[in-house]
C-alpha cells in the first residue's frame, strides 16, 4: 500500500481536539494499514517525529433510511502520539 493512499481523513472530533493538549492527532485510515505504514505516513505528510500509534476498529452502526434497517461500513481509527514540542499546523484552529 503506496504510503498516499494510508491516511483517508483527520479526524475532528471533541475528544479528538481535547488529546491534541497531549500531543495526539486522530486519523481515519485504510483498513489494511499497519502501524509502521501509520507513522511512516504521518512524518512524510506532515513532517513530524511519531512516537506511538495506537489502532483500533469502529464497528458499523444500524441506521434507518426509510423503511429499511442497513449497517454502515466499519473503519479503523489511529491515534498517532507526536514528540514533545511538535505539531501538526493542520489542526490548529479548528
Amino acid at each position: 500500500m503506496h504510503l498516499y493512499e494510508v491516511l483517508r481523513r483527520p479526524l475532528i472530533t471533541e475528544k479528538i481536539t481535547l488529546l491534541q493538549a497531549q500531543n495526539r492527532y486522530g486519523f481515519e485510515v485504510a483498513k489494511g494499514a499497519a502501524k509502521q505504514q501509520i507513522k511512516e505516513a504521518v512524518e512524510a505528510a506532515f513532517k513530524v517525529e511519531v512516537v506511538r500509534v495506537n489502532v483500533m476498529t469502529v464497528p458499523g452502526k444500524m441506521r434507518r433510511i426509510g423503511r429499511r434497517q442497513v449497517l454502515t461500513p466499519s473503519w479503523k481509527k489511529a491515534i498517532v502520539t507526536l514528540e514533545p514540542g511538535q505539531k501538526i499546523e493542520f489542526f490548529e484552529g479548528v
